[in-house]
């Protein structure tokens, strides 16, 4: 945490209360270690910018409009050069689990002191993972946080009951393309069948719901 950067770690904010979002920016302006490079409201705002402009970190709201920070995290780790994401927000609902799982590097509860939310910053710049309330190796070993988006998104549209041919239709691949993602989606999780994998998402859901 004491490294001295040869320049300061480029940090964007978003988060949809006003207040909230004036305060941070105060706090991260007085820290030479940081260099503020813009704030915004909602996920797609800062989306837009991060696509543009060059951000090391970025500190988010869950509950971000319009498309919340978990979609915003898929988003992103789809894309070259994204900034790491720190979640900033109530600790409740097993929300730390649920970023951890979505890609988050980090997860800083509105209650703890700021000083808490710098230090993370600087330790997720680094490379870190600062999850306090979790057992990170534990959730890394979690077959659903090892699959691609890709295959999240397969996953997910067999749970609605899909067949070979519809999901060959919504993805745009084609039907041996999907037997080959369901093959690696099967072996991840460890099941041999459709229904398996199906009865393992609503698992893993049931599981994060709680």
């Amino acid at each position: 945490m004491n490294q001295k950067f040869k320049r300061p770690i480029e940090i964007m904010l978003a988060d949809a209360n006003p207040l909230v979002l004036s305060a941070m920016s105060e706090v991260f302006e007085r820290d030479a270690r940081f260099s503020l490079v813009a704030t915004a409201s909602t996920a797609e705002a800062f989306l837009g910018t991060v696509m543009r402009v060059p951000v090391s970190v970025g500190v988010i709201d869950w509950n971000l409009p319009l498309i919340g920070g978990a979609k915003l995290i898929e988003v992103l780790r789809e894309q070259e050069e994204a900034p790491k994401i720190a979640v900033y927000a109530e600790n409740a609902g097993g929300l730390p689990r649920m970023a951890m799982t979505a890609g988050a590097a980090a997860f800083v509860p509105r209650s703890a002191q700021v000083e808490v939310l710098l230090e993370t910053c600087v330790d997720v710049a680094e490379g870190k993972m600062v999850f306090p309330f979790l057992d990170v190796r534990e959730l890394q070993q979690d077959p659903i946080h090892q699959l691609s988006r890709k295959e999240r998104v397969m996953l997910e549209a067999l749970s609605k009951g899909l067949t070979n041919r519809e999901l060959s239709r919504d993805l745009g691949i084609s039907t041996n393309t999907v037997k080959f993602h369901l093959s690696n989606l099967y072996e991840k999780l460890n099941v041999n069948s459709r229904a398996q994998a199906i009865a393992y998402y609503y698992s893993a859901r049931i599981g994060q719901d709680g």
